[in-house]
C-alpha cells in the first residue's frame, strides 16, 4: 500500500483523493486553533467515505421509493385484470370494479410518493428516475388495454402516448444542456384529466367491452347523440321511466369519451408549451453566452 510522508517524517496511509479534497476544503474554510490529530483527520475521512461517496441503504429504500415501486408492480396486474376474458369476477369483485380500484390506487401512489418525499426530506436520485417511468408505464398500459377492449379509439391513444415520449425526450435533451423543464399547470391538468378519463372508461365496461353496440359501428368521435343507447339512457334521465344500471354505464362511457377529447387537447397544448419553453430557454442561454463572450473580448482588446 502506498504511504504518504507527513511534515514530521512519519508515514501514514493515503486516503481517497475525493475525501482528501473535502477534508482539506473544510480545513481551509475553518482553521482550528490547534492542529487536529490524525485520529480526528481519519474520522473525517471515514465519515466522508460513508456518507458522501456511498449513499446508505436507508437513503434509497424509503417509503416514497417503495410507493413508486408498488405503482410499477401494479401495472402488470392491472393489465391482467383488464384483458383476461375468462372471468368477470375476481375474488367476488366484478372485473371492471377491481380494475378501477387498482388503477386509482396506483394513481394515488403517484401523488403520495412525491408529497412524502418532499415532506420528509427523502428525495433521492432513484425516486427522481423511477417516478416518471412509473407514471408512463401506468398510463400507457391502461390506455393500450382500453384500445384492446375497444373502449378508446387508437388515434387518441397514439397522440397521448406519443406526447409522453416527446416530452420525455425533450427533458433529456434539456438536461444535457443544463436546463430544467418543470411541470406546467397544463401538464398537471392533463394528468388529472387522464386519471378521470381512464377511470370512467374502465368503470363503464360490460364484460370488458363498451356498453353500446351502435348497430355494430364504432362509437362516433363527435356525434355522440346519434348512438341509440345514449338516446335511450337520456330519455330515462329526463323522462318518467326509471334509470337502469345499463343506462348509468352508457352515460359514464359517454362522459369518458368526451373527457378523452379534453385529454388529447390538453396533451397537445402542454406539449407545445414545453417545446416553447425549451426554445426560449435555449435562445436566452445562447444570447447570454454570446454577450459574455463579446464582453470578454472587449475587456482584453487593446485601447
Amino acid at each position: 500500500m502506498k504511504r504518504a510522508v507527513s511534515h514530521s517524517g512519519e508515514k501514514r496511509e493515503s486516503v481517497p483523493k475525493i475525501c482528501l479534497s473535502i477534508v482539506f476544503t473544510e480545513a481551509n474554510a475553518k482553521v482550528p486553533e490547534t492542529e487536529p490529530s490524525f485520529d480526528t483527520f481519519l474520522k473525517r475521512v471515514l465519515h466522508c467515505d460513508l456518507d458522501e461517496l456511498v449513499p446508505s441503504q436507508a437513503n434509497v429504500v424509503n417509503l416514497p421509493n417503495a410507493l413508486t415501486l408498488l405503482r410499477i408492480f401494479i401495472v402488470p396486474l392491472l393489465v391482467v385484470v383488464l384483458l383476461t376474458p375468462f372471468s368477470e369476477s375476481w375474488f367476488g369483485v366484478p372485473r371492471h370494479i377491481l380494475g378501477v380500484l387498482m388503477f386509482l390506487s396506483a394513481a394515488l401512489t403517484d401523488y403520495l410518493d412525491g408529497h412524502l418525499a418532499r415532506k420528509r426530506g427523502q428525495v433521492t436520485r432513484l425516486g427522481q428516475l423511477l417516478d416518471p417511468i412509473a407514471d408512463k408505464l401506468l398510463i400507457s398500459a391502461a390506455l393500450i388495454s382500453l384500445v384492446e377492449n375497444q373502449l378508446a379509439p387508437a388515434w387518441a391513444v397514439v397522440i397521448i402516448i406519443g406526447r409522453e415520449f416527446a416530452v420525455t425526450g425533450l427533458r433529456s435533451i434539456a438536461a444535457v444542456d443544463g436546463l430544467v423543464i418543470s411541470a406546467s399547470k397544463m401538464g398537471k391538468f392533463k394528468m388529472l384529466a387522464q386519471v378521470i378519463t381512464i377511470t370512467l372508461l374502465i368503470a363503464s365496461s360490460v364484460a370488458g367491452k363498451p356498453p353500446v353496440a351502435n348497430f355494430g359501428r364504432p362509437f362516433p368521435a363527435i356525434e355522440f347523440w346519434s348512438v341509440p343507447e345514449l338516446r335511450s339512457a337520456w330519455s330515462h334521465v329526463v323522462g318518467p321511466e326509471a334509470i337502469t344500471p345499463t343506462d348509468w354505464q352508457v352515460l359514464i362511457y359517454t362522459a369518458g369519451r368526451a373527457m378523452l377529447w379534453l385529454v388529447v387537447i390538453s396533451a397537445c397544448t402542454s406539449m407545445y408549451g414545453y417545446f416553447s419553453s425549451f426554445y426560449r430557454a435555449v435562445v436566452a442561454d445562447r444570447t447570454a453566452k454570446q454577450q459574455a463572450k463579446n464582453a470578454a473580448a472587449v475587456a482584453v482588446s487593446p485601447e
